[in-house]
């Protein structure tokens, strides 16, 4: 009897275990950064701006070489992240002016209706106070940010957005050109991120979704053109003795702020003991910038890649991801899964058990994160205007506007889209421009 009663104790044990594991949710945290190079990290290549937290990040989790942004530019790829579906089936097709209607269909709005806390910092760009397009309207419970995208520009504005209510940033004065400060006392990222810190803690014994998009290392466009030298923050740390322009070292010293703010929230997550149920992906919005008296070959933001932001060549939509999640991805794995933002909703859905929208054209990744097999794209599109990239495979097509014929590069062999093989493969070249006529409408 005692021997019946103790197997029956481990069959209960074993069951209960099951479901718990098959019921809880697991937090997500995407990070997103702005116009980071796919270069522009020490687990991609670079060899002068130091990174070792997000190198830890990748020695801890997984790296994808092939992850591809929604778009070349800002707003358009933050669209194709929350919808599921790429450039050519949105709205948009570049950085025009776009609120979300209401009862758009979103990750979020998916996320808090299956239980999830939900909350946003950063750089929102999809609605502003008043529209049926701020984050309170999307499925978020909390934001904190920039709402309008043309005001993100500035490192040191006046004010940010709490849900839509103004939050003063002390001591910042803007002055009568547009973007640019006159007293800079109250750097916006550091408050941002300390927001994003405190949605952790507070939320950390339920489950959450957190949006962190981050706006460094984009320039103050504005105040490149006012001053020379638009990539503002506090100080250049490591970098402040180095014989650099000084837009260099303030591009360098953004991206090892961030650095360690990521090394920061891992702490945390370790110190709540939620890490090992927090799915943390980090990834950049587009390609780097050439603006703001950054040059983007001064540290090879974009590797190997050609193109940067604004281009459909890779350089301008290949871009950095790193997803982690302790326990679950094997650690210092890489993955060249063909992959993309309208991926991230079906993935987010598998992850939270719920069923994804029909009409999206993602795929999730979560096979590829648990190291099963993988179902694959039969192919990847971006439209930017009359500009449109199509990836199927090792291949990859680019049409530079409506009259322009259709370029072919092998990404296997020719990784920076080099030597155009268009006259060589004229069948190719055909089922491509059938794909573009069939987004083009």
């Amino acid at each position: 009897m005692p021997q019946r009663s103790s197997l029956l104790a481990i069959v209960i044990l074993a069951l209960s275990t099951t479901l718990a594991s098959a019921t809880e949710l697991t937090n997500i945290i995407y990070v997103m950064v702005d116009d980071l190079g796919y270069g522009d990290l020490g687990c991609y290549g670079q060899q002068t701006i130091t990174t070792p937290y997000i190198d830890k990040l990748a020695k801890e989790g997984m790296r994808f070489t092939d992850h591809y942004a929604g778009h070349t530019v800002c707003r358009p790829s933050r669209l194709v992240l929350l919808t599921g579906k790429h450039s050519g089936n949105t709205p948009i097709h570049g950085n025009t002016q776009y609120y979300f209607p209401a009862n758009t269909q979103t990750v979020t709005t998916l996320l808090k209706q299956k239980g999830y806390v939900t909350g946003g910092v950063g750089k929102w760009a999809l609605g502003t106070p008043q529209t049926t397009g701020v984050p309170s309207k999307q499925g978020f419970d909390y934001w904190f940010g920039y709402l309008d995208q043309s005001r993100a520009h500035n490192f040191y504005p006046e004010y940010l957005w709490e849900n839509e209510t103004k939050f003063p940033l002390t001591g910042n004065v803007e002055g009568p050109k547009k973007n640019v400060s006159t007293e800079r006392v109250t750097y916006s990222h550091d408050v941002m991120h300390e927001k994003a810190l405190s949605f952790i803690r507070e939320n950390a014994h339920e489950p959450f979704f957190l949006q962190a998009h981050y706006t460094i290392p984009h320039t103050n466009n504005e105040g490149g053109r006012a001053t020379g030298n638009g990539q503002e923050v506090p100080d250049y740390g490591a970098y402040a003795s180095k014989d650099w322009p000084a837009p260099e070292r303030g591009f360098a010293a953004m991206i090892s702020r961030l650095d360690s703010d990521i090394g920061e929230m891992m702490k945390l997550l370790q110190e709540l003991n939620i890490d090992r149920r927090t799915l943390v992906i980090f990834t950049s919005d587009n390609g780097p910038h050439q603006e703001g008296g950054h040059k983007m070959e001064f540290f090879n933001s974009n590797g190997n890649l050609r193109g940067f932001k604004r281009d459909l060549y890779d350089g301008g939509i290949r871009v950095p991801m790193i997803a982690r999640w302790p326990g679950v991805i094997q650690p210092g794995t890489t993955s060249n899964h063909p992959s993309a933002f309208w991926d991230f909703l079906p993935t987010a859905c598998e992850l939270a058990n719920i069923k994804p929208p029909t009409d999206t054209d993602g795929i999730s990744y979560l096979p590829t994160l648990l190291g099963k097999p993988q179902d694959q794209h039969e192919y990847l599109f971006w439209r930017a205007g009359q500009k449109f990239a199509v990836r199927r495979g090792e291949w990859k097509a680019v049409r530079l506007n409506d009259k322009a014929a259709v370029e072919l590069y092998n990404l296997k062999k020719d990784l920076g889209e080099q030597n155009n093989l268009a006259s060589k493969h004229p069948e190719l070249v055909g089922e491509f421009e059938a794909i573009i006529a069939k987004h083009q409408q």
